[in-house]
């Protein structure tokens, strides 16, 4: 992703897949600023199906029947603000998950993971980020959609303690992440809580759910308390559990 800081949550009126990246960036990863209308203005940190994601399938199905495509609602209709060619080890995230047994993992396995050095701006995964791990229940504290980038963003932790720490985890706008996108749009609507371009942010209630995804190794931006760790889940799939 594109950003160098949490985004700063504030009200206001949300791709191609890259096979090489061409252009050098033009600078570090910066701001960036959404808005949320579920709760007031808050801090907001930058989240194939498979048997983990198939049970909300049935609702995912129904939404998609209804959802409208116009005004930025369609949580799959974006186009990032930063060129994807630009956009912080690109390559390395738009990958698909693949069909191998995940590892189960929780939040406080993530927190213990060595942070090292930052990786440069176009390194391929190596390492950890290599496997494939499933979270089965965490808490969903916070969420949004980047427009800078595209990718649902999403904060969880171990309890449901606001001031619990926390990792972040990101679904990206690839093709082949648009049903589990509407999954959890569609899952939250059920809860009375919208996700699209202009919606999202802080939960007064966390919410549990499980996650799918790779471990990435994000740079060091710097995010305050209460998140603890540089690791990531992303690419990621995240639904709500009952």
């Amino acid at each position: 992703m594109r950003r160098g800081h949490p985004v700063v949550m504030v009200p206001s009126a949300l791709g191609t897949r890259p096979d090489q990246e061409v252009w050098p960036p033009l600078s570090q990863p910066g701001i960036s600023v959404s808005a949320t209308e579920n709760r007031p203005p808050a801090i907001f940190i930058r989240w194939r199906m498979s048997k983990y994601g198939r049970a909300p399938l049935g609702a995912a199905l129904l939404f998609l029947v209804v959802a409208s495509c116009g005004g930025g609602r369609d949580i799959c209709d974006c186009t990032p603000l930063t060129p994807v060619s630009q956009q912080y080890r690109s390559a390395a995230k738009h990958v698909p998950l693949p069909k191998v047994t995940p590892q189960e993992i929780t939040v406080a396995t993530m927190l213990q993971w060595p942070q090292g050095p930052n990786p440069a701006f176009r390194d391929r995964r190596s390492g950890r980020e290599l496997q494939l791990f499933h979270i089965k229940k965490a808490f969903l504290q916070n969420m949004g959609l980047d427009k800078e980038d595209c990718d649902l963003h999403y904060s969880i932790s171990e309890t449901a303690d606001k001031n619990a720490p926390r990792a972040i985890v990101e679904t990206p706008i690839d093709s082949e992440y648009c049903a589990s996108r509407h999954i959890i749009q569609s899952q939250l609507a059920q809860h009375g809580l919208r996700l699209d371009a202009t919606h999202g942010g802080e939960l007064a209630t966390p919410l549990p759910v499980q996650v799918l995804g790779l471990a990435f190794h994000d740079f060091n931006h710097d995010r305050p308390v209460p998140f603890a760790t540089t690791w990531e889940l992303h690419p990621a799939i995240v639904t709500l559990l009952p």
